[in-house]
């Protein structure tokens, strides 16, 4: 029996908790069956633009000035498809919507639904064409310059062995690498493989450290006590990570598997942030960009002496990092950090300078107002690092500073959008896992077609096929366009196709 006021508001507890259960389990069901849809869909756009792609030569598939081979079409090229401008728009949408119903629902879905759903979106872009971009092949042209012409790709370009085989392939004919030398002389090990073994091997690799990089980060959610499922949601079904890096093969899936390790270290009751560091330093070692969240590792312990400790340990590697260079490359061994200087005198048409810069009505990208944009950086920067020197979350300031590095650097890449993602996925900030959702957009937005009315429309122009015999001096022209992105004023550059 009930008795007293007491047992009364028992009852209603225990029947006010019963009414909530039910009230939730309807929504629960459905939020789940809209996650699984949307994993679908992920899945689907991406099967769909690889097999699309596969069908035949496309704009979107700039690798196609060397021809179109089985082995760069890949194999679903037998299922005669093609990628339309309208049909490219079509399945980056379907993606974007099933990414945008899986995060939604993030919270209902099964870590082994997600992780298949990841896989199976991978495996399909690893089995069509590369997407959107040609430097995949330029990887694997300096790599050949080195391993098997002789040449520093340091200090000689793709153009002083025109009779290599892949040299149709590249798009960056006159420009010195801008990798690192882990990078480089890693990459001398595929030169052997051939064009199309080297190729492949490239892209299966960017498939295996894009798999690798969102279990670590969805194992450091899991050490922090946060949900691994949605850390993995974030970013392993992000259309940034699989259409534009796993669909280009591009390296910066090697660094997000860097930066990943070095949160998957920093995370826990037991941080390692000296391994932290040394995986940083890593990074730095496949692109420079990564040193940019060396310090805030430094500055991540709440106590001095750990912190000298910790910046001891990335000197260290620091130094070990320089020997590795010297021993490879010698008196060139910092030959990376001159064609990183040639890169930024480039301009995106699509970068945030140059599109401010047009807004405002501006002739082309002054030079000052690069310079503005540099200030601007520098002066967010260091407020990052004063926050964090402070005990603010070391990993939301490195996230804010390299969406700040994003915004500011006239040479903006989309793909570039990935290195914000794994600091996005485990910082503390909601307002920085916004504002890379909304990087990321944009960063999708400039390859669609919906976009022309909302951007500066590209100029289109005629680009000069050279052929590969030809002794003749390639053609320069003022700007490069390739895939609805641009670079404009720079005359020493040239795309094949």
């Amino acid at each position: 029996m009930l008795s007293g006021h007491g047992d009364t508001q028992s009852l209603a507890a225990v029947v006010n908790g019963c009414n909530s259960r039910s009230r939730a389990r309807p929504f629960d069901v459905a939020l789940r069956a809209l996650g699984t849809a949307g994993l679908a869909g992920v899945v689907a756009g991406a099967l769909g633009l690889a097999a699309c792609a596969a069908g035949g030569p496309t704009r979107y598939v700039p690798g196609r000035s060397g021809g179109w081979p089985g082995w760069l079409s890949g194999p679903l090229h037998g299922l005669g498809l093609g990628l339309t401008p309208d049909r490219f728009q079509a399945l980056t949408l379907v993606m974007c919507a099933g990414y945008a119903a899986a995060l939604t629902a993030a919270r209902t879905l099964s870590g082994r639904l997600v992780a298949t759903a990841i896989a199976a979106a991978s495996v399909a872009l690893l089995l069509g064409p590369v997407l959107i971009s040609q430097d995949v092949f330029g990887y694997l042209s300096f790599a050949r310059l080195g391993a098997l012409h002789g040449l520093d790709p340091y200090t000689h370009v793709a153009a002083e062995a025109p009779f290599d085989p892949l040299f149709r392939f590249i798009g960056w004919p006159f420009q010195h690498s801008p990798y690192g030398p882990l990078f480089t002389l890693g990459s001398y090990a595929i030169a052997p493989l051939g064009v199309a073994g080297g190729i492949w091997t490239l892209k299966a690799i960017a498939l295996i450290t894009s798999l690798g990089a969102v279990a670590l980060i969805a194992r450091a959610a899991a050490k922090m006590g946060r949900s691994a499922t949605a850390a993995a949601v974030f970013v392993g079904l992000n259309p940034v990570l699989l259409e534009l890096a796993l669909g280009g093969a591009h390296n910066d899936t090697l660094v997000l598997l860097l930066l990943a390790c070095a949160l998957a270290l920093a995370a826990g009751t037991a941080p390692r942030m000296r391994g932290a560091a040394v995986a940083i330093v890593a990074a730095i070692g496949v692109k420079a960009s990564a040193g940019l969240v060396l310090p805030f590792v430094a500055l991540a312990p709440a106590r001095w002496r750990e912190r000298a400790r910790v910046a001891a340990g990335a000197v260290g590697a620091l130094a070990f990092l320089a020997i590795v260079a010297i021993l490879g490359f010698g008196t060139h061994a910092l030959g990376f950090a001159g064609a990183i200087g040639e890169q930024q005198e480039l301009i995106a048409t699509h970068s945030v300078p140059a599109e401010t810069a047009r807004l405002f009505g501006l002739e082309g990208v002054p030079e000052w107002w690069r310079h503005l944009f540099v200030g601007v950086l520098a002066v967010a920067v260091l407020f990052a690092l004063w926050r964090t020197a402070r005990g603010a979350d070391w990993r939301s300031m490195a996230g804010w500073a390299t969406l700040a590095l994003l915004l500011s650097t006239a040479w903006l890449l989309p793909w570039y959008a990935v290195w914000v993602l794994p600091f996005a996925a485990l910082a503390d900030s909601r307002l920085l896992r916004a504002a890379a959702l909304v990087f990321c957009a944009y960063a999708i937005l400039i390859h669609l077609p919906l976009a022309e009315p909302l951007l500066s429309p590209p100029r289109h122009v005629g680009h000069k096929h050279v052929p590969v015999v030809a002794l003749e001096p390639l053609r320069y022209h003022h700007r490069v366009v390739f895939a609805r992105l641009q670079i404009e004023r720079h005359t020493a550059l040239d795309l094949l196709g």
